[in-house]
């Protein structure tokens, strides 16, 4: 039981920081924050369709992978002894 736990903490704190960088290379949608850091003043620069829905594909998966290690370690941590 204790492998399984420090394989899934290891596992969180990768997808942590994997999901961290992948949202922060998400284009802005405009007039919030990203356009304060001069994310409105990129033109044709950013990234093509093709790349940009792949890396949706890439957080979303992600983020199911981090919420499927969050859910196991609370069961184990709830059930296991």
């Amino acid at each position: 039981m204790q492998i399984l736990q420090a394989v899934l903490l290891v596992v969180l704190a990768i997808t942590s920081i994997l999901l961290t960088l992948l949202i922060l290379l998400h284009k802005g949608r405009g007039g919030g924050l990203s356009d304060m850091f001069g994310g409105g003043v990129t033109s044709s620069l950013g990234a093509s369709g093709v790349a940009e829905r792949n890396l949706n594909r890439i957080t979303v998966v992600l983020g199911l992978v981090w919420f499927a290690c969050i859910v196991v370690l609370g069961l184990l941590t709830r059930f296991g002894a």
